[in-house]
This record gives structure tokens, sequence and C-alpha cells, in this order.
């Protein structure tokens, strides 16, 4: 199937590893033409190298923390430089704490709004200048998490900061209307990302298990009995970005082989 995005250009940030990483791949084997950002730039130039092994393009990098909104200024004037008009937003960026409520303090609930929902926050804003440049109508798809539809114990800040990434989607997804902006969000389930592996070292360690004993467990929950491949993520990504969504809007679609039970 053809995506229609050949010879559009995409940033993707998050992208050094995971399923930005991923979502860089898929849209560049389209045949976009694809910028990365991310914290690292040594993880940024591998993740480069990689991708131009893997397709053959030479993918532009930009090294920025998205909690910092500096490098984010910066962001938007490189954006600039390499892209007047975008037509695909990528954001891969926050991450999950787990903490019970009672050990959350000020600084950690502010800390991980800055970086679960402020940080996309900056990037869109950075971006939507270019966005609006597009002459096939910019598209913005916004990693979240399947924590909202079913919120994990253990993580109340990360579930309460995911849900407002949904209301931030729906809300700019009618508000970019007039801009032929389309914003929807990709929730996805239990991962196989560098982020679950170390925490199921963690939790092996504190067991005296091993960590794949850990991951199985995890895995009974779900009806699929498997965690999912960042590139299983990432196609639904590629998918929302594409022209074959062009009906989809304000959207958050779950990728989680089927843990979140809710009707809604």
């Amino acid at each position: 199937m053809d995506l229609g995005v050949k010879g559009e250009t995409a940033l993707v940030v998050g992208a050094s590893e995971g399923i930005g990483y991923e979502s860089a791949k898929g849209l560049l084997e389209e045949g976009a033409r694809v910028l990365i950002c991310s914290r690292s730039a040594d993880k940024l130039k591998r993740a480069a190298a990689a991708l131009e092994q893997a397709t053959g393009a030479k993918v532009p990098w930009f090294a920025a923390d998205v909690t910092r909104a500096g490098d984010v200024a910066r962001l938007k004037d490189w954006l600039g430089q390499q892209a007047p008009a975008l037509d695909i937003l990528v954001t891969a960026v926050g991450g999950s704490h787990r903490a019970l409520f009672e050990e959350l303090d000020d600084a950690a609930w502010i800390a991980s709004y800055e970086f679960n929902v402020l940080g996309t926050v900056r990037v869109i804003r950075a971006a939507l200048d270019p966005l609006k440049q597009s002459k096939a109508g910019g598209r913005i798809v916004v990693f979240g998490a399947a924590g909202p539809r079913m919120p994990y114990p253990n993580q109340v800040v990360s579930n309460v900061h995911k849900a407002g990434l949904i209301a931030l989607v729906k809300t700019l997804g009618a508000e970019f209307q007039p801009f032929n902006i389309r914003v929807n969000s990709v929730s996805p389930g239990r991962t196989l990302t560098s982020l679950w592996t170390t925490r199921a070292e963690k939790l092996a360690k504190e067991r005296g298990v091993k960590p794949e004993d850990v991951i199985h467990e995890f895995s009974e929950e779900i009806p699929m009995k498997r965690f999912g491949r960042p590139e299983e993520i990432a196609a639904m990504a590629v998918f929302l970005a594409s022209h074959k969504a062009s009906y989809v809007n304000c959207q958050s679609i779950l990728v989680d082989g089927g843990i979140a039970r809710g009707l809604v």
C-alpha cells in the first residue's frame, strides 16, 4: 500500500531509539524525507547512521532536550532552515514514573509534567509555522500511553499526565483545522523498549529472578500474552501521518495487544 508520503518532509522527535526510531524508519521506507531529534547527540549520530544504512537516505539530526526551553528554541531555528514547510511531526517524548502517591513530592509532579506534557507542547509550538506551510496539510502524531484508558498501578503521576496528552490532541485537532492540520495520538501498551528492559532488570534484581521472568509475568496480563515490538507501535504512527488516514483527527488510537479493556 502506498501511503502517499513520498517526497514529504517529517520531523521525528525522540528518534534515537525505540518507537521513535522505528517511526523515522517507517517514514523513510515510505519515501519521506526525515529529520530526527533527541537529547543525546551520540545516540542521534548512531541512529542517523543506522537509518542511512537501512534506507539509503541521508538523515539530518539535531540534539535537543525538550524539557529545556532554550534547546527547543534552537530546534525551531534549525527546523526553519531545514524545512520551511513541514508535512509531518511525530513526537515520541516522555516516559513513565513508578511510585505510590505518598512517595511523590511537588518536584516529582513538576518534572513529570515538564517531560510528558510541556515537552510535547514546546515541540508542537516550534513546528507549527512550518506545518502551516504544508501544501498537503500538516499532520501531528503524538505518542502517549495506554495508562489513561486503564490507569496502571503505582504510576499515578504518569497516568495523569498521559491523560493530559489526550486532551491536548483532541483540543488541537479541532483548533488547528483552519490551518488544515490533523492531530492524533498513539497510545502504546507494554512495548519491548529500553525503558522496559531497564525496568525488568531492576525488578528482577529486587525479586531475585531473571529479567525474562519479569517480562513473562507482565505479559500474562495482556490478552496476546506478549509485549509489543517498537515497529508494531510505530506502524500506527506512520499510518496516521499518511494520507490514507485523511479523515482521522482528534483521536487516540490504542496499540496495546488488548490490555486496556475499557469501552471508550
